[in-house]
């Protein structure tokens, strides 16, 4: 299954904040970020998200 862009509001992981420089969050990586923490993991390491699991999917 390969995946061109992984939509985070799909993951069960993503998470939103109440901080305004930091809006959106990924509880299984740790972070927040003013951008989609799949777009962040992906400008940082080069490879789209390995944590990624599919609220739908159980």
């Amino acid at each position: 299954m390969k995946k061109d862009k992984i939509n985070c509001i799909d993951c069960i992981h993503y998470f939103i904040t109440w901080d305004d420089k930091f809006p959106r969050g990924c509880r299984i990586m740790d972070f927040k970020s003013r951008e989609m923490p799949s777009v962040a993991v992906h400008r940082a390491s080069g490879i789209p998200c390995l944590r990624f699991r599919d609220k739908k999917q159980k």
